[in-house]
């Protein structure tokens, strides 16, 4: 079991940073009355997007889909599942229409993350062609892909590094975003400025977390937040980065190097039973980049209304136009992670409630998952809000009679192959 890092056990505190902490221990998510979140960011988390847009699902046949599934059912448990359950929402969504000529998006139904390993990680170097089989199918089959080269088309990439179709940064930036898709709208998990992964226009959404786990691990918001820093994860990745220099941009070896030792830190390699139960007894959870900026760690603080510390130089947070990260995080830069007890000592007790007050907010929570029955306001509707606020497309996507602008013989060799 965890241990908690009591206040009052540690003489070493300042005074003002034992205020700080007892304050925040004493405030219960129960005595927090939530508000609306302005602004912005916020004032759209709760719009509606069912008649603001209509959808047309391609009929694929399930070697693309639904096939993978069948192979492996761990596709729905992962973090990558978003492509999984996007496909299965828009299938029974109002947005939906069966008449593409009155579609203002296109949807393909591609399940690039569905091929996995012993261990449960997708392996990424069967997509690409996978993917390039899938738009040959729709551009032959359907003339809508024809009229845009994909200009008013959407897929959901969930990947480390999105449509580049790599876990390794470096090799992801090598291969760049698959060039069959540099026209259309990618929703993925990876979000991070002045990348070439993160195409212009891109929706960043979060990564799945199973909403039904975390639900049911609620304890009393009565119980005290007597841990102040919490993190569970690894520090270093021995068997991909055994020099310990490339990993997490040695983030993570800094956080647990200058405070392993540190008694405000409960920070370990070790995943208890209690895992949700301790972020609910947390003020603040560590969300450093791993191998990829974005971590589950995003959702899992939001639901328990842990402050997410983040910690990824550029990141593009999901919903960044809905959710406002700035008022219900603390944004550290990598570089300044040896510093981070002082920084988060400094915050003010004020500052540290409104971000809980934030938290606190049902809608906050609700937009972070993919909801088994979905839910107004959920991630699966915050996608939708951000195609519908793209619209309308601008005329310049259509093309001329006979006019092309992708290049299919375009990128490495290997994708070229037939899937």
């Amino acid at each position: 079991m965890t241990k908690d890092r009591r206040y009052g056990n540690f003489s070493l505190l300042t005074s003002f940073g034992l205020l700080l902490l007892f304050l925040c221990q004493q405030v219960s998510l129960a005595a927090v009355h939530h508000q609306r979140i302005s602004g912005s960011a916020g004032d759209v988390l709760e719009d509606n997007p069912v008649g603001r847009l209509k959808v047309f699902v391609y009929e694929l046949p399930s070697k693309y889909n639904k096939k993978w599934l069948e192979k492996d059912p761990r596709c729905l448990t992962h973090m990558f599942a978003a492509e999984e359950f996007v496909h299965d929402f828009l299938l029974a969504s109002p947005v939906r229409t069966m008449n593409p000529e009155e579609a203002d998006w296109f949807y393909t139904p591609v399940y690039t993350t569905c091929d996995l390993t012993p261990n449960g990680l997708p392996l990424p170097f069967k997509s690409p062609r996978m993917m390039r089989s899938a738009i040959s199918y729709i551009s032959t089959h359907w003339p809508f892909w024809n009229r845009t080269e994909g200009g008013d088309h959407f897929f959901v990439v969930p990947h480390d590094f999105g449509a580049c179709f790599h876990y390794q940064e470096e090799k992801a930036i090598e291969r760049g975003v698959l060039p069959l898709l540099k026209r259309s709208t990618l929703v993925q998990t990876f979000g991070q400025n002045h990348h070439v992964c993160l195409k212009e226009g891109s929706i960043v959404v979060p990564p799945y977390a199973p909403p039904e786990k975390m639900q049911s691990r609620f304890i009393p918001p009565s119980t005290p937040r007597s841990i102040f820093v919490y993190f569970r994860g690894l520090f270093y990745d021995v068997g991909n980065d055994p020099e310990g220099g490339y990993y997490a941009r040695g983030a993570r070896a800094a956080v647990w190097e200058n405070f392993k030792d540190n008694p405000l830190f409960d920070i370990s390699t070790q995943h208890p039973s209690t895992y949700y139960e301790d972020m609910q007894r947390a003020i603040f959870c560590l969300c450093p980049l791993g191998w990829a900026p974005w971590s589950p760690r995003l959702v899992e603080g939001v639901i328990f209304g842990c402050i997410p510390v983040i910690i990824a130089d550029d990141i593009v947070l999901p919903f960044a136009d809905a959710i406002p990260w700035e008022k219900i995080g603390v944004f550290v830069a990598e570089k300044d992670v040896p510093n981070l007890d002082k920084i988060l000592s400094l915050i003010s007790p004020e500052e540290v409630l409104e971000k809980q007050r934030l938290l606190a907010n049902p809608a906050m929570k609700q937009a972070m998952l993919f909801s088994q029955p979905t839910l107004p306001g959920d991630a699966f509707h915050q996608i939708l809000n951000g195609l519908a606020r793209k619209l309308p497309h601008d005329p310049q996507i259509y093309l001329k009679p006979g006019q092309t602008v992708l290049n299919w013989t375009e990128g490495p060799a290997g994708d070229l192959k037939p899937w």
